[in-house]
């Protein structure tokens, strides 16, 4: 099932998302206000188990990010061979993981603007899968990591890819502009390592593929990402990991191509589903 955050008539609900509609449920569980604490009691079969039979009442609803206020969004970055070696210094793979922060106000929701800012006109898009932590915890062993994993979920990793570069050893500021990224439309149970191990990540702007990959080629899968990131900080329930792009960014083609206002990039997995955005300038 596909379970989403959402807005209708202005409130907030957490359902499931069919294609007639919403179906509320998070007014049947006052125990869990957001999809947060529903992760948090591994409480998605109780979502789905209620849904069962019932049919969608809420149309014409406005996504939010599917987990709110996270208290842990960490990306990977230069994750797939391609991307590598699309920086040109003649690296090999390295031997640890690239890792930066991003912030929850940094997302908005499926089939909603990208904002690009007056300062920079270098706005960028990067498809990737989230994963969101379901069991927490800390030192987790590769092993046993897929058993930390309650959902998966798409982002569109949006950069300015300008001020990624405005300080030499860290891209937060270029990576953390309100409203440049996305997540979402929903989060689907994570139930078999075939959902990210058989996995194809294509993106799309403007209709024209722009990215597309498996994620059994990144560097450093799933499981080792879990390990690593939990060795250095306890990981908790909710906690969002962005596991990495394929090569195919505007800033790296020839010539560079950024997004322009009215562009509409599509971020599609099998299995997850298409997120979906426009561009707008920041009013």
């Amino acid at each position: 099932m596909r379970f989403a955050t959402y807005i209708h008539q202005g409130e907030r609900f957490y359902g499931v998302v069919t294609e007639q509609g919403a179906l509320p449920l998070s007014l049947d569980f006052p125990e869990w206000p957001t999809l947060k604490e529903v992760v948090a009691a591994n409480g998605l079969d109780a979502l789905a188990q209620a849904a069962a039979g019932q049919t969608a009442s809420h149309r014409g609803i406005l996504f939010e990010p599917p987990i709110p206020e996270p208290r842990r969004i960490i990306c990977v970055g230069v994750n797939f061979p391609d991307r590598n070696a699309e920086y040109e210094d003649g690296s090999d793979q390295p031997q640890h993981m690239s890792l930066f922060p991003r912030f929850p106000s940094s997302f908005t929701g499926h089939d909603r603007p990208l904002i690009r800012p007056p300062e920079s006109d270098r706005l960028d898009y990067e498809g990737e899968v989230a994963v969101v932590i379901g069991q927490g915890g800390r030192r987790i062993a590769a092993s046993s990591a897929h058993e930390h994993i309650a959902a998966l979920t798409l982002c569109n990793e949006g950069t300015i890819r300008d001020w990624v570069r405005h300080a030499k050893f860290n891209v937060t500021q270029g990576k953390n502009w309100d409203n440049s990224g996305a997540m979402g439309p929903w989060i689907v149970p994570f139930t078999d390592p075939a959902q990210l191990d058989d996995a194809r990540l294509v993106t799309r702007v403007n209709g024209e593929v722009r990215q597309d990959d498996h994620l059994k080629n990144m560097l450093f899968p799933v499981r080792e990402q879990i390990a690593y990131i939990s060795t250095f900080t306890t990981l908790d329930s909710g906690d969002i990991i962005v596991t990495g792009t394929p090569t195919g960014a505007g800033a790296r083609l020839d010539p560079p191509r950024f997004l322009q206002p009215g562009d509409m990039i599509e971020v599609e997995v099998e299995g997850i589903g298409t997120l979906r955005n426009t561009v707008e300038e920041e009013a």
